[in-house]
């Protein structure tokens, strides 16, 4: 059974997770599994991690999407979050990784932040 739903959305990849409570060290490393295998399916360099109904997830969770930003930033895929619930949200403000990941409130904000340029393109 997968651990995560891909769907495109335009030209972006939406990856969202089955469980609410990510928490099994087996789980997690197949959830690890699947978001990795999902970088090279962003054709057009786009990946947004949907939270939607995760209410929980241990360290080691954290530490697999840390690995998955940094594959992104190695294969120059955008990466953006959304829907994250106010307690993982508050794990990732006590770790400061609401500073790496780019954290968006909802999947049409997060869908239209990734049409925005930056300062240089």
């Amino acid at each position: 059974m997968s651990a995560t739903t891909t769907e495109t959305n335009g030209e972006i990849l939406v990856v969202g997770f089955m469980d609410s409570k990510i928490l099994d060290s087996q789980r997690i490393e197949q959830v690890g599994r699947e978001l990795q295998d999902a970088v090279p399916q962003a054709m057009h360099k786009k990946l947004l991690l949907n939270f939607r109904g995760v209410s929980f997830m241990s360290s080691a969770m954290i530490t697999k999407l840390v690995m998955l930003n940094k594959t992104c930033k190695a294969q120059g895929v955008a990466l953006k979050f959304c829907e994250v619930s106010p307690n993982v949200l508050e794990v990732f403000k006590i770790t400061k990784l609401n500073k790496l990941f780019d954290i968006q409130t909802t999947e049409e904000k997060a869908l239209s932040s990734f049409e925005k340029k930056g300062w240089f393109g």
